[in-house]
């Protein structure tokens, strides 16, 4: 007796059998002089297929976790396990009559292909063949290269350094020609901010102003004005 789980799915009827095919990655490479040498290589990720029945109606020897699920619930899980793009587990207990554990195969995989096969054979129960990879985890390494020179290291297209954001000016002093218009274009990158120039500096510039009949927001070169910091 075994039971197969596709990630907590229990399948309701195990099925008679599950193939698993072991790739090959080894390469055959033409000498010279006409013979052949074989390059071995690891083996490549495994293939993993079966067919199962989906119960309509709940057998005695079919298995549910929580109470019986009609063929479309299973379908669902595989239609969600290929749109979701992520790997899940294959896990195939085997258990002796008496209930012991012979051996628990747990791999992780992807979900290739499944086809969904109709046969009246088996009246309204439904037959899926499933097809599975082996998933292996990976990722990008970062690596640095060291100048010998003593400079800083060059790094690699695959670490990328952050551009470092420019120093915030939190003054600005006043030469001639400068208006609080376009001290905001040059530093809060918009003209229409100088009111918030004038707000941080109104006392000072009000102060400078009061009796002129100036407008209020006039300024004059060697005034310290404080900025917003962004």
């Amino acid at each position: 007796m075994y039971d197969v789980y596709l990630d907590k799915v229990l399948l309701p009827v195990a099925p008679q059998q599950i193939r698993l095919r072991i790739n090959n990655q080894n390469r055959t490479v033409n000498l010279i002089n006409d013979g052949e040498i074989n390059l071995l290589k690891k083996a490549g990720l495994n293939d993993i297929e079966f067919t199962a029945l989906l119960p309509q109606q709940k057998y005695p020897f079919a298995k549910y976790k929580s109470g019986f699920q009609p063929a479309v619930f299973f379908l669902d899980a595989f239609k969600q396990f290929k749109i979701s793009k992520e790997p899940f587990q294959l896990k195939i207990v085997r258990v002796q009559p008496s209930g012991s554990l012979l051996f628990n195969n747990n791999i992780t995989v992807s979900l290739e292909d499944y086809i969904i096969n109709e046969n009246a054979k088996n009246g309204f129960d439904v037959e899926v063949t499933v097809r599975l990879k082996e998933y292996k985890e990976f990722a990008t390494k970062k690596r640095a290269i060291v100048d010998t020179s003593g400079e800083q290291p060059i790094l690699t297209i695959q670490e990328e350094r952050p551009a470092p954001n420019p120093p915030q000016a939190r003054s600005h002093t006043v030469i001639t020609g400068d208006s609080l218009w376009a001290i905001a274009r040059k530093y809060l990158g918009n003209g229409n901010r100088w009111p918030e120039i004038y707000s941080l500096n109104q006392q000072m510039i009000d102060a400078r102003n009061a009796g002129t009949g100036l407008a209020k927001h006039t300024i004059y070169p060697g005034q310290v004005l404080t900025l917003p910091n962004t």
